[in-house]
């Protein structure tokens, strides 16, 4: 499943390489020794750095917990514009998750309303449940980066990206493998973030960021239950070329 993916982040490297050589201008870089965020970002660099990340389900979906680990491929592509506030930098960015999972509660019996020849009912079903493990892509990141301090380069984000995972996500009534019905091995991920860069040494820093993500199979399944929310922080490092 993986080698599905790899594609996927190759096309992602490449169409980021063809966006850049159209930004070109003939602005110098910073200095190697230079620490400051600003003169890193107004070089529009590229950025590049492993992280891992973890959170929980809201709502209805509190009793699931998710962790995961990938890597994050990014170009800012802009100079800044913009006023006041809001100025910033416009960046786009993608993440691939080779390791994803769900925590969920264990199998169990579950009091589930259904309609049947125009009646209505309840009945005791059995439902899945337990750990969930998977691959995760994040192909489109619009990322805005805000104007940066000396040493800190905030940003706010609205991106999408796909789960594939080795079971029916999430957990729903139990459906034989192989079998139709159920939810699917596939979700979309909507989401919105925000999150800063703290820069420790020259073209480096602390990655930090909190994201809230949707999951949902968009009806790919015959039931979506989905997790309408869930929150996500991240942590990584980034290197600045």
């Amino acid at each position: 499943m993986l080698k599905k993916f790899v594609p996927s982040f190759i096309v992602l490297a490449s169409s980021l390489f063809s966006l850049s050589a159209i930004a070109q201008n003939a602005q110098e870089p910073a200095p190697d020794n230079d620490i400051s965020a600003s003169a890193v970002l107004a070089t529009r660099p590229w950025e590049f750095g492993p992280f891992l990340q973890g959170g929980v389900g809201v709502g209805d979906r509190s009793d699931f917990s998710f962790t995961s680990a990938g890597a994050r491929l990014g170009k800012v592509i802009t100079n800044q514009h913009l006023p006041g506030f809001i100025r910033g930098q416009f960046e786009y960015a993608g993440e691939l998750m080779p390791y994803w999972q769900s925590f969920t509660p264990a199998p169990h019996l579950q009091e589930t309303k259904y309609e049947f020849d125009g009646q209505t009912g309840s009945a005791l079903l059995p439902y899945n449940g337990g750990t969930f493990s998977g691959v995760s892509i994040t192909p489109i990141i619009l990322r805005w980066d805000l104007k940066p301090t000396k040493k800190i380069a905030p940003w706010v984000q609205g991106a999408g990206g796909l789960i594939w995972t080795n079971h029916k996500y999430p957990p729903d009534i139990i459906v034989e493998h192989g079998q139709p019905g159920g939810t699917s091995v596939w979700n979309f991920t909507p989401q919105f973030g925000v999150g800063f860069h703290y820069f420790v040494r020259p073209r480096q820093s602390l990655t930090f960021a909190a994201n809230a993500i949707h999951i949902s199979s968009a009806s790919l399944g015959d039931r979506n239950p989905g997790v309408n929310a869930s929150v996500q922080f991240q942590i990584g490092y980034t290197w600045w070329k």
